[in-house]
């Protein structure tokens, strides 16, 4: 009973001040409009832009108020009914958010216009690809992140391995895109490179290169080790046809060298007994009247 009391006192309370609005002439203030004069909301930084707060209805003067969120930003009075042009420069990305305007003259304490909010249109700056390690081991999931520090969203990120894309994603919150990489083989190591792009005169951006290290062994010593694994097995190879084709057929013709050898050792022996053996003839000259007599021969 008392809640519908005060609702009718409120009701012929605004009964009598439109009654005495029309008995002097004047009109009562309808709700103010609030609209970017460039027609759009998404903005760029440096930015001049003009907003037009504008009530059809209401006797001047009138008294237009710019907010943002809560606090007042501008004041124009207008003895008039042309819309009130309020001028801002966007400088910052704090100068985005709700805007909203007020209208008052002396019959009507005030009235709001609906808000709108700005979208900022900024610029992206290149991204930077990065992990928290840098060594990895096999059947390791190593995380990457890729983040552009400016640049309006949403921002949509690509992941690269070489020229091979492995991953994308759209982030609507200024927070990093992140994936995480499997670490099977020296060909899971890298090179990783992240991709940015927005809204904002279709402009890409690249990061930098990015490559994990193998914590058990270094890949880059696997080519020598197998070039010196060749080398060694080219060596036994040769070795065991140097034994197949000149030391083997060198062996079995050693025992005949020895045989003949042997041989010759026998007949020399066997010489040299016969002439031990064999009897020395000594021969006697005699020497009569000048004469040589024949020899005489005796056997030993």
């Amino acid at each position: 009973m008392y809640f519908l009391t005060i609702l009718l006192f409120s009701y012929f309370q605004v009964s009598q001040q439109i009654q005495n609005a029309t008995a002097d002439g004047r009109e009562i203030l309808s709700n103010p409009i609030l609209t970017p004069v460039q027609g759009t909301l998404e903005v760029m930084l440096n930015q001049n832009v003009s907003l037009s707060c504008h009530s059809d209805s209401g006797s001047p003067p009138l008294k237009y108020t710019l907010f943002k969120a809560s606090q007042k930003v501008s004041i124009l009075n207008k003895t008039d009914l042309m819309p009130a042009l309020f001028n801002l420069t966007i400088n910052s990305a704090s100068d985005v958010g709700e805007y909203k305007c007020k209208v008052e003259n002396e019959i009507h304490g005030g009235k709001y216009s609906r808000s709108l909010n700005f979208m900022l249109k900024e610029p992206l700056s290149k991204p930077v690809l990065s992990s928290p390690i840098s060594q990895a081991k096999k059947g390791q999931n190593a995380t990457l992140s890729c983040l552009s520090e400016k640049g309006h969203l949403p921002i949509t990120y690509t992941f690269f391995k070489g020229k091979q894309s492995i991953y994308q994603v759209k982030m609507q919150k200024k927070e990093a895109a992140v994936i995480f990489v499997l670490i099977n083989s020296c060909s899971d190591l890298g090179t990783y490179k992240c991709r940015a792009e927005n809204s904002f005169r279709d402009i890409t951006k690249y990061s930098n290169s990015f490559n994990f290290t193998l914590a058990e062994e270094s890949c880059d010593s696997q080519p020598w080790i197998i070039f010196l694994g060749l080398i060694l097995l080219a060596f036994v190879i040769g070795f065991a046809l140097a034994i197949r084709f000149f030391i083997i057929p060198s062996c079995k013709a050693e025992p005949i060298q020895k045989q003949e050898c042997a041989v010759f050792s026998v007949s020399r022996r066997e010489d040299e007994k016969e002439k031990r053996e064999s009897p020395t003839i000594y021969s006697q000259v005699v020497i009569r009247d000048g004469i040589q007599a024949g020899p005489l021969h005796s056997l030993e």
